[in-house]
């Protein structure tokens, strides 16, 4: 029962952000091709006020303000990318350490 309220939520933060989106992008102040990411924010958001130590929650979150970065700032991701994935494979290693030294 407590796993299709919070569905309920995720899906009614989705619809509102969809909509306001759209009425941005038919109102002429912002492109959707430049909001998009914002829906996956939402979904990030949404799944951490769930369960604020879900990892994937902010895993996607992050992913979301990276592609708005992109979108809106022109950030050329690509020529970042060969620092980015050693960086977050070693703040991922410490996060297994830390969890882990929780658990013993």
């Amino acid at each position: 029962m407590a796993g299709s309220k919070h569905h309920v939520f995720i899906g009614g933060l989705i619809l509102i952000t969809l909509g306001v989106l759209i009425y941005l992008a038919k109102a002429g102040i912002c492109p959707f091709g430049q909001t998009w990411p914002i829906l996956i924010i939402v979904i990030g958001i949404g799944t951490i006020i769930q369960r604020v130590r879900d990892f994937g929650g902010w895993f996607i979150t992050i992913a979301g303000v990276l592609f708005l970065i992109v979108e809106f700032y022109g950030f050329d991701l690509h020529k970042y990318s060969q620092y980015i994935l050693p960086v977050l494979l070693v703040l991922l290693g410490i996060f297994v350490l830390l969890r882990r030294r929780k658990h013993d």
